[in-house]
């Protein structure tokens, strides 16, 4: 077997890569204080594998370093894309300018470190990676540093040491924050809870409304004041005790009783228009109409709208919701299907079952995801990493690599969703399994590589060096903006904790942050931050080594 290994074949190879990744999977299981090194657990079997002289074939393993790499940043893309341009409307600016803030402070304390104590850029922009627990930009300091000429072998090993040296405090700077900022801002857990809980919660809420408003008396259900405006839908209306779909003609009456679907806090302005909330609730009472969940896989439907599709003319159904991305919308006659939209149909039976066979409602098409637009996704993603940019000041032209490409082009796509007959969607399960292959593989080759040199580097001055300046991008960044954000913004610790484990995509530090409250705030803030932080990351990284190198 040691012949095996020792032998520079595809077979060993991939025998290493195999054992590399088992036993980092396993390391990274492991619970020390309630914290695990998770999926970089891979990359420290890998350096122990190299620093006991374990090799594979060197093109081998850039082959899969370079495949896993792409796999890896494609599926984030399609991952967060749906969710990258709604964490930027008006709500979430405050906490992404923040989180982003979070980025480029470490960013700029890393060009700074680097100079001020004479480290190597390639070594930098690892320990920059690591101290913020984000292996996508290491993947890209990596593909940006294979791109710079004359780039020696030892060079190319730096970044995965400089990363490797800095990951553990990575983790835990993030939550010695936490902990700091509990204890120095003197929080009290219940106080805050109840302020977070003030906000309004995110999603969709229903409530049933007693017609009291004698101005709508006779008045058609179109005509219902703030109902498009306020994002509200009704789904049902109860008129001396019987239960029907509501129609845009249905006429209202003082006394019925309507069930709404829309955001919580536009719901209670809505009841302060028709009336006041109701002593029953619609769903609970005896009614010829069902309310079942329908997914959209037939082709013949997809790019159309609710109003093209005329559900309610052609089954006497309504649409009340739709899920896209596990975000929910209230479903307008606007509304645009695209492939695996869950739509909440409420109507008698046979009419939603009617609706659910028009729409497709083939949960199995969800299970088998479409593989040539996986294909050509990173084919697009590739060529636009290839494409030569032009930035003034800049010696060279850049490229978005093998990590930015992919990953702009996921986003893209991800909120197209769908161009003529190919569809983006990728199942979960599909999408987890892609990008933990895609990982295991990167860090398992950037570990071999680095583990020569790995104990060495850490042993000698420069590893005490790298350890301290990468406490330093963790820590400072993470302090600066929590004192800014809870001082002068009012933040509450909730949402501040979810800020400072998003900005450094730690979920060890969510996870933690999420155990010691019992308010939804703290991953709200967490998902709101996560996909501009991801991009910024892998963008801040090739720049710093474009710029310094």
């Amino acid at each position: 077997m040691a012949g095996l290994i020792g032998a520079h074949s595809v077979a060993s190879a991939i025998m290493v890569i195999c054992l590399v990744g088992a036993l980092g999977l396993a390391l990274g299981n492991i619970r020390v204080f309630k914290v695990n090194l998770g999926i970089a657990g891979v990359l420290f079997s890998g350096i122990i594998f190299g620093h006991f002289g374990v090799a594979a074939d060197e093109q081998v393993l850039e082959f899969l370093r370079e495949f896993g790499l792409i796999l890896f940043v494609y599926t984030i893309g399609m991952q967060v894309g749906p969710g990258f341009f709604s964490s930027l409307r008006r709500e979430g600016l405050k906490l992404n300018a923040l989180a982003a803030a979070v980025v480029l402070l470490g960013a700029g304390l890393t060009a700074l470190l680097a100079r001020l104590c004479a480290i190597a850029m390639p070594a930098a922009v690892g320990i920059f990676s690591g101290a913020t627990t984000n292996t996508p930009s290491l993947a890209a300091a990596q593909q940006a540093l294979r791109d710079l000429p004359a780039l020696g072998e030892t060079a190319a090993r730096l970044p995965g040491i400089g990363y490797a040296v800095a990951y553990p405090f990575g983790i835990l700077g993030t939550i010695l924050v936490m902990i700091l900022a509990r204890a120095a801002f003197r929080v009290d857990m219940g106080a805050e809870a109840r302020r977070a809980a003030g906000a309004p919660e995110p999603g969709l809420a229903r409530l049933n409304i007693k017609v009291e408003n004698r101005n709508l008396d006779g008045l058609p259900l179109a005509r219902l004041p703030a109902l498009e405006s306020l994002g509200v839908r009704v789904s049902r209306i109860m008129h001396e005790g019987r239960q029907s779909v509501s129609h845009p003609e249905a006429i209202l009456h003082v006394g019925d009783v309507l069930l709404a679907v829309g955001p919580r806090d536009k719901l209670d302005e809505f009841a302060l228009v028709v009336g006041r909330p109701a002593d029953v609730d619609l769903r609970e009472l005896p009614s010829p109409l069902v309310s079942q969940r329908v997914i959209v896989t037939r082709r013949e439907v997809l790019g159309k709208s609710l109003a093209e599709l005329d559900l309610a003319g052609r089954y006497d159904v309504v649409v009340t919701r739709a899920a896209r991305a596990e975000i929910e919308f209230v479903a307008g006659a606007d509304y645009t299907l695209h492939f695996a939209d869950a739509l909440q149909v409420v109507g008698a039976p046979d009419a939603v079952a009617k609706a659910a066979q028009a729409l497709g409602n083939s949960p199995r098409s969800l299970s088998h995801p479409q593989l040539i637009p996986v294909f050509t996704g990173i084919a697009l993603g590739v060529l636009l990493g290839s494409l030569p940019i032009r930035l003034p000041g800049m010696p060279a032209s850049v490229r978005l690599g093998l990590a930015g490409g992919p990953l702009i082009v996921a986003i893209l796509l991800s909120r197209v969703r769908r161009i003529g007959p190919l569809s983006w969607y990728m199942p979960i399960s599909a999408n987890f399994m892609l990008r933990e292959l895609g990982i295991i593989l990167f860090l398992s080759c950037v570990g071999l590589r680095a583990g020569g040199s790995f104990l060495a580097t850490l042993m000698g001055g420069q590893g005490l060096l790298w350890l301290a300046c990468g406490a330093a991008i963790t820590f400072v960044p993470l302090a600066a903006v929590a004192l800014f954000a809870r001082l002068r913004l009012k933040l509450d610790y909730f949402s501040l904790c979810g800020l400072l484990a998003g900005s450094m995509t730690d979920p060890p530090a969510l996870a933690f942050a999420n155990s010691q409250a019992g308010s939804g705030a703290t991953s709200i803030s967490y998902a709101t931050v996560y996909p501009l932080v991801m991009l910024l990351r892998v963008i801040c990284a090739q720049i710093l080594v474009l710029l310094f190198s």
